[in-house]
């Protein structure tokens, strides 16, 4: 091995070991293994500039704009009311409509404000019900996790694959290109949770849950306090038609090819301080600083992977393993090893780490990528073990007073109908 394989190894493990610990922000960690890269010669400036300045970074940075301005007019806490309503008069039903819109919604907007804003009105109207509030909340976050990889600017997961793909050689993939996919597993994950995970987690004695749930507010889970306080605004009706007309109208040109995401976000968010909907404060107050870091930082450490030639020889070494199982064979254990990963690291880390090693595994084989990484993208949104792999699962562990187990029992069966799902919608709608 040559020096700057060694060093972007030491370098790759450094990192993961540190966010594994999980003492340090994972932000702060990447950022730091950036910055050693860059120090020992691995990385040049340029290369670290591009990943600042990558289209992933710049696309997220202005719908973080577009979705902080929806928030701030108060539409998101006038939907979520009206589904309020529409839950008192519907039930049990209403509930899991409920739960299906904000999925549904997940598709476009950030989810954390989503499940902020709906979590506490989930709880209370089952509680009113006499239902537990358990039964409801896992789902919500799990539901608006799968609603969030049906299209490209649904998480940050799939700007971050697009990207690096598109530094591979490959061509980007379109806004709703990967949807048929995340539908047939968010359908599969849906009627499971219905049918299955719900019930499981009614079970549960919500007198203890909310028991736990008190004793565990200010353990610092949640990570920004503030959200609750901030979730539910007065709705503005100026703010609500403007932003939701620039965000529609993002979407239409990304969608139908006339503007690249990045640009047509980029331009969304300048026309909404033009516009004054939002002032240049809010905007950068809604830019979620720390998400853009971690992900420049991350591609930094995987572009290290790239060029030093480790991506390669990772997959060759993965190729010798499962050569005799032929494509479909080594798109199974890829999404497996990247459906673990995504429980211990970041989804930015797991995407940039296993982005190229898929697109290299591809070329190996002789088939074309695409599989792969609609596989990567789908297998690193889906944390639903641990309740600390996604931000939502955070936040209604807390509010429901779940144990860690709750997560592990409800969200080990769903990895395996969703891998199981995935494998049979990936090869249908993406052939090797």
């Amino acid at each position: 091995m040559s020096f700057d394989q060694i060093a972007a190894l030491v370098v790759l493990i450094a990192v993961v070991a540190v966010m594994i610990h999980g003492k340090l922000r994972s932000d702060v960690t990447a950022l730091t293994g950036a910055a050693a890269l860059l120090l020992l010669g691995v990385i040049r400036p340029v290369e670290v500039q591009g990943a600042f300045a990558s289209p992933a970074v710049i696309a997220l940075a202005g719908l973080f704009v577009i979705a902080y301005a929806i928030e701030l007019s108060g539409l998101l806490g006038l939907m979520i009311r009206k589904a309020t309503a529409l839950c008192a008069r519907m039930g049990e039903a209403g509930l899991w409509l409920m739960i299906t819109l904000c999925g549904g919604a997940s598709a476009f907007l950030n989810n954390t404000p989503i499940v902020v804003l709906a979590a506490p009105v989930v709880k209370e109207v089952g509680a009113s019900m006499a239902l537990s509030p358990k039964r409801f909340l896992i789902p919500l976050s799990y539901v608006t996790i799968m609603g969030g990889a049906c299209t490209l600017i649904g998480t940050s997961t799939n700007l971050l694959v697009n990207d690096m793909a598109r530094n591979a050689g490959q061509p980007v993939f379109g806004l709703f290109e990967i949807t048929p996919v995340a539908l047939v597993i968010a359908l599969f994950g849906g009627a499971y949770l219905y049918f299955v995970g719900g019930r499981l987690l009614g079970s549960a004695d919500s007198e203890t849950g909310l028991r736990r749930s008190q004793e565990q507010t200010g353990d610092g889970l949640l990570g920004d306090a503030d959200l609750f306080a901030a979730a539910d605004r007065p709705f503005d009706v100026r703010r609500a038609i403007l932003s939701l007309t620039v965000f529609v109208a993002v979407i239409v040109a990304a969608g139908l090819g006339i503007a690249p995401i990045a640009a047509a976000a980029f331009a969304g968010a300048v026309i909404l301080i033009l516009l004054r909907v939002v002032s240049a404060e809010e905007a950068y107050a809604g830019l979620r600083p720390e998400v853009l870091l971690l992900i420049a930082g991350m591609v930094v450490v995987g572009l290290s992977i790239e060029v030093t030639g480790l991506a390669g020889a990772g997959a060759e070494l993965l190729i010798d393993a499962i050569r005799p199982l032929g494509p479909l064979g080594a798109l199974i254990i890829l999404y497996g090893v990247t459906l673990f990963a995504t429980e211990l690291l970041s989804n930015a880390a797991v995407a940039v780490l296993i982005t190229p090693i898929a697109v290299a595994l591809a070329a190996s084989l002789g088939v074309d990528p695409r599989p792969f990484l609609v596989g990567v993208m789908m297998a690193a949104s889906a944390a639903f073990a641990t309740p600390f792999g996604y931000q939502t699962n955070v936040l209604v562990f807390q509010l429901g007073g779940y144990s860690y187990m709750d997560f592990v029992r409800i969200g080990v069966p769903l990895n395996l109908v969703t891998w199981v799902a995935a494998m049979i919608a990936i090869p249908i709608f993406f052939p090797f």
